[in-house]
């Protein structure tokens, strides 16, 4: 595969995956360890495939330093599937739920939580149009919720949380899906991590969930089968046929943070990364960050030049440069350069050279 036919893809997901992984799945694509057979053709539950899960699933645990009292499960319907199977499993009392609202995405999964019990909106920034994270304290909190639920990072409006959010004895959950892998975690500050896959560790289609298995059990009886996680905690996973093959890219990608040092190294390259984007924003007179500083995300760094036709032929101009996906989401416009894990350093300076040269040509 040669890299200069390649794009540097900014998109906020499905977003660029590691050269490295995508040229080894492309060489076992026909004939998956010497089986004769693609992952795609072959039986989960055959042999071949039972090593591949084992193995994804034990090298997440290595990289994210999962504590043995948590299952890890491979499910799918996106994040957004989450958004449901969370207060069906967690309603385990009270039926309350505490949610902090700090995005479109956070939005949506407070919205469907309401179909199943009563959900607190504790604190918001939306009169900001998401600029911010608030600061929420530990007496804020509603003292009988059977959870708290955060979306750790913001990929619409380009914010993360500085933050853990001290619930105290409350299972504090966590929406991941753009921030999985970037940075060090404490795991069992949470009850319940969730993420899609399409950002930092595959192709869309595989959703990881990362639970504490004393909130396991909990379902109404009259729950869908699917929809109870200890369906697929009791079947590792194979409750039903899963996405195969996108457990086997992930399992790619994490034996790839592994060789490059695990989630710390990840950490210190997408701090630098984005630091050096943050850092020209700022200093530019045609660009501005909305976001405030000590809030601002490591993978989606949102920008506009408050004029929306200039923004536009921006987005447009940078295309022709193989700097794709740049437009912000249609929901609030400008641009968004998402710089996930896989994103090399070569594409944020590269980045930084256009927007020095755009700026130049349209002051």
């Amino acid at each position: 595969m040669n890299n200069t036919d390649r794009v540097f893809n900014f998109s906020a997901g499905p977003s660029m995956l590691p050269l490295e992984v995508l040229e080894q799945a492309a060489k076992e694509m026909t004939n998956y360890g010497g089986s004769g057979q693609s992952i795609m053709e072959m039986s989960h539950r055959s042999k071949e495939f039972g090593s591949v899960i084992e193995a994804a699933e034990q090298n997440l645990r290595e990289i994210m330093n999962i504590p043995k009292n948590y299952k890890v499960l491979f499910v799918q319907g996106g994040g957004t599937l989450q958004f449901a199977m969370i207060p069906i499993n967690l309603f385990r009392k009270s039926k309350k739920a505490d949610y902090i609202v700090t995005g479109s995405w956070a939005k949506k999964a407070a919205k469907e939580a309401k179909k199943f019990g009563e959900v607190n909106i504790i604190a918001s920034s939306e009169e900001t149009t998401f600029s911010y994270i608030p600061e929420v304290k530990k007496e804020q909190f509603t003292k009988d919720a059977d959870y708290v639920h955060i979306t750790f990072n913001n990929t619409i409006y380009g914010t993360k949380y500085p933050y853990i959010p001290d619930t105290g004895d409350i299972p504090l959950v966590a929406d991941m899906s753009s921030c999985i892998l970037s940075e060090e975690v404490d795991v069992s500050k949470f009850g319940l991590i969730y993420a899609g896959a399409q950002k930092n560790v595959g192709p869309a289609g595989v959703v990881i969930v990362i639970v504490r298995e004393d909130l396991l059990g909990y379902a109404p009886a009259d729950a869908p089968t699917y929809l109870d996680y200890n369906t697929h905690a009791d079947n590792g996973s194979m409750y039903n046929t899963p996405p195969t093959w996108g457990i086997y890219m992930a399992g790619e990608v994490f034996k790839h943070i592994k060789k490059l040092g695990g989630v710390a190294a990840l950490e210190k390259i997408n701090k630098e990364k984005a630091k050096k984007l943050y850092d020209y924003i700022d200093s530019s007179s045609l660009y501005n960050c909305p976001v405030e500083e000590k809030d601002r995300s490591l993978m989606n760094v949102v920008f506009v030049t408050g004029n929306t036709d200039l923004d536009k032929k921006f987005t447009e101009a940078a295309k022709k440069e193989g700097l794709v996906n740049l437009g912000g989401h249609r929901s609030i416009g400008g641009m968004r350069a998402s710089i996930y894990n896989a994103m090399p350093m070569e594409g944020v300076d590269i980045l930084i050279e256009f927007m020095k040269k755009f700026e130049s040509e349209n002051k």
